[in-house]
């Protein structure tokens, strides 16, 4: 399991739509990885092992729940398989970027197993914001029996 995907990068797309891949980030995604539509309206680029983890959960939920249905339907039916070319870039599909508001500068953000990869404008006007209360968000999670 990929723990290599952190910190936070601003690149440009070019006029074909192809993002430069941040080089520290090369390695840990691979010359190949999936790119799908993300939650928050960012897009979520996972390694291909990463990739068959996430697939494999959403496989597992009943083909019989309407929610179950939509969410796969969100996640499988916009994957694209990318691949990482000889300079470094990756070809992100229109599609993909009209639904994340990518236009020209992008910026993204490693989460341990998997990147989002956000427009700058819309980055920047969820963290332009307040604060974010870390000790609220932790006793949420915590409520939840997760462990941080």
């Amino acid at each position: 399991m990929s723990k290599g995907l952190k910190g936070e990068y601003s690149h440009s797309i070019d006029t074909k739509g192809r993002m430069i891949v941040p080089s520290k980030l090369r390695e840990p995604l691979g010359t190949s990885f999936v790119v799908t539509k993300g939650m928050d309206k960012c897009l979520m680029a996972y390694p291909n092992a990463e990739w068959d983890l996430f697939a494999d959960q959403l496989n597992a939920l009943p083909k019989i729940d309407r929610d179950a249905r939509e969410m796969k339907r969100f996640f499988v039916g916009s994957a694209v398989d990318c691949e990482v070319d000889n300079q470094g870039r990756v070809l992100l599909p229109a599609n993909l970027r009209e639904f994340a508001g990518i236009v020209k500068d992008v910026m993204i953000v490693g989460q341990l197993d998997y990147v989002e990869i956000w427009s700058k404008e819309r980055w920047e006007q969820r963290n332009g914001g307040e604060e974010v209360d870390i000790d609220e968000l932790s006793g949420k999670i915590g409520q939840s029996g997760y462990k941080i």
